[in-house]
């Protein structure tokens, strides 16, 4: 009965112990775990490590368009018709993925209530995100944006402490916000000096960065 009340309040363990066709498969850092223009049959449901979502354009310019970690899902477009990839899907850390095939998650959230409840749920916050990540892009500066992207990482608003966030390069960061290496490593040592991050044993992110999105 605990048992089943801890599945029931966490996905993850609920889908690993769910009668399912699945798989946990493991991936090491850099390693794709599938590409823009596969075909979409699985959900993935991270269980460990960092995923980073990538699309390339028809030019060749490539974009990181977002960073998941373990709790969220994966491929989720394969449940709304989603036939191929539309983005390339990389390890940025040692991870572990549960795999499901597309028409089990189908059954599952025709018969599982509380699975269903949650998985509408998380699409809802995801689509509000990406909502969020558009008018970003388009209205806020360049250190505006790195500062949303440093606070997202470290889950700004769950506690007050500094929150280390997941290991990412500059480079990555650069992708994500659309602009340089070297303005992100500029606003960086600049954020660090403020005192609105720090590196200890990884890079630390203070609420007091949230100034950078107030102030002009």
């Amino acid at each position: 009965m605990r048992r089943e009340r801890r599945a029931a309040a966490d996905p993850g363990l609920f889908l690993s112990l769910a009668a399912l066709s699945k798989a946990t498969i493991h991936y090491k850092t850099g390693q794709i775990i599938y590409v823009q223009g596969d075909p979409a049959d699985c959900l993935f449901h991270p269980r460990k490590g960092g995923i980073k979502l990538s699309v390339v354009s028809t030019r060749g310019k490539e974009a990181v368009v977002a960073l998941l970690r373990p709790g969220d899902f994966l491929g989720e477009g394969c449940i709304m018709s989603q036939r191929v990839r539309v983005a390339t899907a990389t390890a940025i850390l040692p991870s572990s993925l549960l795999r499901i095939g597309r028409m089990e998650v189908g059954t599952l959230l025709r018969k599982n209530r509380r699975f269903s409840d949650h998985f509408v749920s998380y699409l809802i916050t995801h689509v509000s995100k990406v909502e969020e990540d558009l008018i970003d892009q388009l209205f806020n500066s360049n250190q505006k944006r790195l500062a949303r992207a440093l606070l997202l990482l470290a889950d700004y608003g769950k506690a007050g402490k500094p929150k280390t966030v997941i290991p990412i390069s500059q480079e990555t960061l650069s992708e994500m916000i659309g602009t340089t290496r070297s303005r992100v490593n500029v606003f960086m040592n600049k954020f660090r000096k403020l005192g609105f991050i720090k590196y200890n044993g990884g890079l630390q992110v203070n609420s007091s960065l949230l100034n950078v999105l107030l102030h002009d």
